[in-house]
């Protein structure tokens, strides 16, 4: 067996970058995207994964909440890939599986998310289910069939390169989206959804693929919280926003649009204590470098 490593997903916005990250490391990196293979098809999934020592799945359905909202069947679907590529990689000889889990299987009401608080389970409909789910699965596959897995529940993940069609945004793209187009139409306001006091933790990209590529190279099983510990809500993001574009903006609130979760914060704990590790960009630096690339996008259009 190589030592190749297998990134599904690799279309995607954390999956470019991880295929990058491991192949500026000196890793030998295969990509699979939707052009490469269908990962509904069991047999696709084994040919995708061949010879792999490493296989990494951060292939689903992914959006921000108004899109998990409007497409709850279509994000459960997702389950099917993980399923096909856990039973191809139990039939040959994978050291490691990495599965992308989400905070999204955490149920309401709690502030400070530990790993535990998944259970009774309460996710979000249609995509919190699916990854509740498939980390069950793999830990199924790990007990039943010795198939070693790593499971990360991502927190709010952000920067540069984040790009998708607006019905998809995850919430600071969004709102790095609309920051810059109120200062260059020269409409100096912003709709928020919700009343802005919303709190959430986010991942920084750099972060998220220094922490996956360390939790599966270590042997760290998970399921584990992986979010900066600084939790902040919509309100301030959008005031640091503002100081970073140098704009001051009217707020209006829409109490009517997809929220999702009022809380969701990661309690780091447990990343401390199995990694030696835990996420350390500045949310402020993170936007900087997010907001940055979204305005020269956008004056490039």
């Amino acid at each position: 067996m190589s030592d190749l490593i297998v990134v599904c997903g690799a279309g995607g916005f954390v999956g470019r970058r991880l295929v990058q990250h491991l192949a500026e490391r000196g890793h030998e990196v295969r990509a699979v995207t939707r052009q490469t293979h269908d990962l509904q098809d069991p047999a696709q999934c084994r040919a995708a994964i061949a010879g792999a020592r490493w296989v990494f799945n951060l292939a689903a359905k992914v959006g921000g909440i108004d899109f998990i909202s409007r497409n709850k069947a279509s994000c459960m679907m997702s389950a099917r890939i993980n399923l096909n590529l856990l039973e191809a990689a139990a039939s040959q000889d994978t050291a490691r599986y990495f599965f992308s889990s989400s905070s999204c299987v955490y149920p309401d009401g709690i502030e400070y998310l530990k790993e535990s608080d998944a259970y009774p389970a309460d996710p979000i409909a249609g995509y919190g289910w699916e990854k509740i789910f498939s980390e069950r699965a793999c830990l199924a596959f790990q007990e039943q069939y010795r198939l070693s897995v790593s499971i990360a529940r991502y927190h709010g993940l952000y920067g540069p390169g984040d790009i998708r069609e607006q019905e998809r945004d995850h919430v600071i793209a969004a709102l790095c989206r609309k920051v810059a187009e109120a200062k260059l139409s020269g409409r100096h306001e912003i709709t928020i959804w919700g009343d802005g006091n919303q709190t959430r933790s986010f991942l920084y990209i750099d972060d998220c693929l220094h922490g996956t590529s360390k939790m599966v190279f270590d042997g760290v099983t998970g399921p584990v919280n992986m979010a900066n510990a600084r939790c902040v809500s919509i309100n301030e993001l959008v005031g640091l926003l503002e100081d970073i574009a140098a704009v001051k903006l009217t707020r209006f609130y829409n109490s009517a649009a997809s929220t999702g979760r009022q809380h969701k914060c990661s309690d780091n704990t447990l990343i401390r204590e199995l990694m030696n590790w835990e996420p350390m960009t500045p949310i402020r630096t993170g936007l900087e470098r997010t907001y940055r690339a979204c305005w020269d996008s956008l004056i490039k259009q």
